[in-house]
């Protein structure tokens, strides 16, 4: 909870569209870990790590599953719309400077 992808889905659990060959070796979670990045959504039946995110920037998030797989114009995935909304809101922070 308090990571983006949670504020984003509002969700502890969920399910998203996978197509990929590659995964993330959990023997380096402690070095990213040490460096900053947070693990904020793991596979509880494989222990895969599915989502990233390093809290010290405005919005770093990295996902191992496609969520443009189930956007679409009228109802875009809801890491599209946080993205969408920390680029509006980077913008009127910038215009107040």
């Amino acid at each position: 909870k308090g990571s983006i992808a949670h504020n984003a889905y509002k969700k502890d659990l969920i399910q998203e569209r996978h197509r990929h060959r590659y995964e993330f070796n959990n023997k380096f979670k402690e070095q990213f870990e040490e460096k900053g990045m947070q693990f904020t959504g793991i596979n509880p039946d494989s222990d895969l790590i599915e989502v990233i995110e390093v809290p010290e920037l405005k919005w770093f998030l990295g996902t191992q599953f496609h969520p443009e797989y189930n956007s679409t114009v009228i109802s875009p995935n809801p890491l599209f719309m946080s993205f969408m909304s920390a680029v509006i809101n980077n913008k009127k922070e910038i215009n107040k400077e």
